[in-house]
C-alpha cells in the first residue's frame, strides 16, 4: 500500500499544527494548511496554464496556474514545486524563485473549501520543452503570453481558479515582464517554511 500524502496543518501564524492525510483535508470545514502555487514561463514569457482534471474533488475543470501542491513535512517549498512539476506535468524545473511569500486565501466550490497559506513561486523553461501531464491531475495544458493571461483574467474570458485570479492580480502589479519580478523574502514565508 502506498504511503499517504501528508498535508501540513497550520496555526494562524503559519506554524505547524500537525499533519493529515490529503484525502481527509478538504471538506466543508477545511483546516488551514500549507500549499504552494508555481507559475512556469517559457523563454518567450508565455505562461503554462493547466486545466484541473475533471475527476478532481476540488475545483475540477478550472484552468489555473502551472502547478499547485502541498509541501510535505520537512520539505521546502522549492523542493515541493520541483517535485509536483515532475509528478503532474512531467516537467523538470530548476531554481524555482519565490515571488509572493505571504499569499493566503480561502475559496469554496460545490461545498468543498480550500483554506491555504500558499506561497507563490515562478520558474522559467526553454520554449518547446516537452510535457507529459498526469491525466489524474491535469485535463489539458496551454501556453499563453503573460499579457494575454492578465487581460483574460481581468475580463473573465478565462475560467480560472479563484486562487489563480487573486495571484494574477498581485503578480501583474509587479510589472509586465515576469523575469523582472523581485524575489520575495524567505523570512516572510509561513513560519513552518522559514529557514533558521
Amino acid at each position: 500500500m502506498a504511503n499517504p500524502e501528508l498535508v501540513v496543518l497550520l496555526d494562524s501564524d503559519g506554524a505547524a499544527a500537525g499533519t493529515l492525510d490529503k484525502s481527509l483535508v478538504h471538506h466543508g470545514d477545511t483546516p488551514l494548511h500549507l500549499a504552494f502555487s508555481c507559475y512556469v514561463f517559457d523563454t518567450d514569457n508565455r505562461l503554462l496554464l493547466s486545466q484541473r482534471a475533471l475527476s478532481k474533488s476540488t475545483f475540477p475543470g478550472l484552468w489555473t496556474n502551472s502547478v499547485c501542491g502541498h509541501p510535505g513535512p520537512d520539505e521546502s517549498v522549492t523542493a515541493a514545486a520541483m517535485r509536483r512539476c515532475l509528478d503532474e506535468l512531467g516537467l523538470q524545473i530548476t531554481d524555482p524563485r519565490l515571488i509572493l511569500p505571504t499569499f493566503q486565501y480561502r475559496a469554496e466550490m460545490n461545498g468543498l473549501i480550500e483554506n491555504e497559506m500558499c506561497p507563490v513561486l515562478m520558474a522559467v523553461v526553454e520554449r518547446g520543452t516537452a510535457l507529459a501531464p498526469d491525466p489524474t491531475e491535469v485535463e489539458d495544458t496551454r501556453w499563453l503570453p503573460w499579457a494575454e493571461v492578465v487581460r483574460d483574467a481581468k475580463s473573465g474570458a478565462l475560467a480560472l481558479s479563484p486562487w489563480c485570479l487573486m495571484q494574477i492580480d498581485l503578480l501583474s502589479e509587479l510589472g509586465a515582464d515576469p523575469t523582472s519580478w523581485p524575489t520575495g523574502s524567505g523570512q516572510l514565508l509561513p513560519a513552518v517554511l522559514r529557514v533558521a
